[in-house]
């Protein structure tokens, strides 16, 4: 089974796509709009949801490379996205490739845009990194889509939600393949990364807030967060079964932080 299953990213893609920060959006398409003709490098892809949000608002012939280590992700991709092949909107190939033991920097070679969404909280900061390096070598574009950020809230409160927070944050820093994972703290990792290497920075929030309208989402990743809370071994059970409860109720609104990032060779 994959780590990241295909019905998990079908229920959450909606709320993606209305979370994504405007301005760090509008920098990366006026960066965009001088090209003619743009390749992208889509990593973690899972079934295509970063192209299905972004390349309808690139202004410019595009080709995108979608990178995921799951085929039946890949599989799931390419099927989706064949509506947009045949519309010509961008042309797509498909590559599977574990980024946790294969180089980088022959993956996005040749890209003028390296993106990937709700992946980089689970790289080392070795990772990011070796990432950062590899694309400022070529000065490519670069965007992170929806980094967790550590900020979690939800309505009702309980009085279990800030050692939620900290066990599931903890959890966020175990090793994901790639070494202890950034975690929180990958927006600003990769902020500096490129940053040291001469890009400049735009950085914005882009925070789920599921109320009602997302009840299968929500279900979903409270369970999510229950199963990694109870990996940490942090809370007894009987807390972790009083803050459900709480979680269960119609009207309860959770709100996830996430954080986009473009970084612009100078």
């Amino acid at each position: 089974m994959s780590e990241f299953p295909a019905e998990w990213l079908a229920l959450r893609e909606p709320a993606d796509h209305g979370a994504v920060n405007f301005s760090v959006r509008h920098a990366l398409i006026q960066a965009l709009s001088r090209y003619t003709r743009m390749s992208a490098v889509d990593l973690g892809c899972g079934t295509g949801s970063n192209l299905r949000g972004l390349a309808p608002m690139i202004p410019c012939e595009q080709h995108w490379t979608l990178i995921d280590r799951d085929a039946d992700l890949l599989a799931a991709a390419q099927s989706a996205l064949a509506g947009f092949q045949a519309s010509g909107l961008a042309s797509i190939a498909y590559r599977q490739a574990d980024l946790s033991c294969e180089a980088i920097e022959p993956v996005i070679a040749g890209a003028s845009l390296v993106t990937g969404a709700a992946l980089f909280d689970l790289f080392s900061a070795a990772a990011i990194d070796s990432l950062a390096a590899a694309a400022a070598a070529n000065r490519q574009l670069f965007t992170a889509v929806l980094t967790y950020d550590g900020i979690a809230a939800w309505i009702p409160a309980s009085v279990h939600d800030g050692r939620m927070r900290d066990a599931f944050n903890r959890h966020q820093l175990s090793d994901k393949g790639f070494g202890p994972a950034a975690g929180p703290g990958a927006a600003s990792l990769l902020a500096q990364a490129f940053a040291r290497r001469g890009y400049r920075i735009v950085r914005g929030k882009s925070p789920w807030i599921l109320d009602a309208s997302h009840p299968a989402l929500r279900s979903a990743l409270d369970q999510g967060w229950v199963a990694a809370v109870r990996e940490t071994g942090l809370m007894p059970e009987s807390e972790i079964a009083e803050w459900l409860v709480l979680r269960k109720r119609p009207e309860s609104v959770t709100i996830i932080g996430h954080e986009d990032l473009l970084a612009l060779p100078l």
